[in-house]
């Protein structure tokens, strides 16, 4: 074998590791009354026909859009792969906390990506439409962002990780554009206590959700996680919940989300039996 087809097959072998497409995917938000942009990355062998995927939505932090885990964790391409599974990473509007803002009828992103989102991403591709075969995780706001979806709509979800996540909003009342949200923290405190995720924990029966979350000792919002262990472990909760070094930092997120697609696949193969 020359040299020139060796160079050949060892290129084509390590294309092969990557997901042979990724969609951009157009959808319209009859809530807010705007299109939204969503990546989509679907694994090599898709068949259209053939199998229903499992699927997994990454949300983005403050600031980010629906390309940014692909900037921060360019192997989540891979894990499409590995895993056969679709991932979806929807626009958030950069400081949209997920929630439908009680404040702001142009921002409803809880209805966006539970409802409107999740639909699309069904009849558009083949999917199991089920919360059997959905799972979500996100980063800092992303990581609340899931928690707060799933714990709201556990009809929807049956598998949510969150990796630095901000559990708690109430100790920043200034920061990320939460006030123009919510309102401000003085005036509407009713908001952000009932749309904060460690106040939502009363929502959880314990069977109905598989949880998973993480925070970097360093990150400053490891107390505010730290707390919502404990809340959950108080109720009796089940959930793994993570601490290891390191920041608010892409660095982190790029290494944590190995260990959240490993616990997806965990569910959906026993969601399975």
């Amino acid at each position: 074998m020359t040299k020139k087809i060796i160079c050949i097959l060892i290129l084509f072998l390590s294309c092969k590791g990557f997901a042979s497409r990724v969609d951009t995917l157009l959808v319209h938000s009859h809530a807010m009354n705007k299109e939204v942009k969503n990546v989509v990355i679907i694994p090599d062998n898709y068949s259209k026909t053939n199998t229903a995927y499992n699927v997994v939505y990454l949300l983005h932090g403050a600031g980010g859009d629906y390309k940014a885990w692909l900037g921060k964790a360019p192997a989540i391409k891979k894990y499409a792969d590995d895993y056969n599974i679709i991932i979806v990473c929807p626009d958030g509007d950069k400081t949209s906390w997920y929630f439908d803002s009680p404040i702001d009828a142009s921002m409803k992103y809880e209805t966006y990506v539970s409802d409107e989102l999740i639909t699309k991403i069904d009849q558009t591709y083949n999917t199991t439409a089920s919360k059997s075969g959905r799972a979500i995780s996100g980063y800092s706001m992303g990581g609340h962002g899931a928690l707060y979806l799933a714990f709201k709509h556990q009809d929807i979800w049956g598998a949510v990780a969150s990796m630095s996540g901000g559990v708690d909003i109430r100790p920043f009342p200034l920061r990320w554009d939460i006030a123009k949200r919510l309102g401000t923290y003085a005036e509407n405190k009713a908001h952000w206590e009932q749309n904060t995720v460690i106040n939502l924990v009363y929502l959880l029966d314990g069977k109905q959700l598989n949880i998973l979350f993480d925070c970097g000792v360093d990150d400053f919002f490891y107390d505010a996680n730290l707390r919502l262990h404990n809340k959950l472990k108080a109720r009796n909760i089940p959930h793994d919940f993570i601490s290891r070094p390191g920041g608010h930092t892409n660095t982190y997120w790029s290494n944590s989300i190995q260990y959240h697609m490993l616990f997806f696949n965990d569910f959906f193969k026993n969601s399975k039996n």
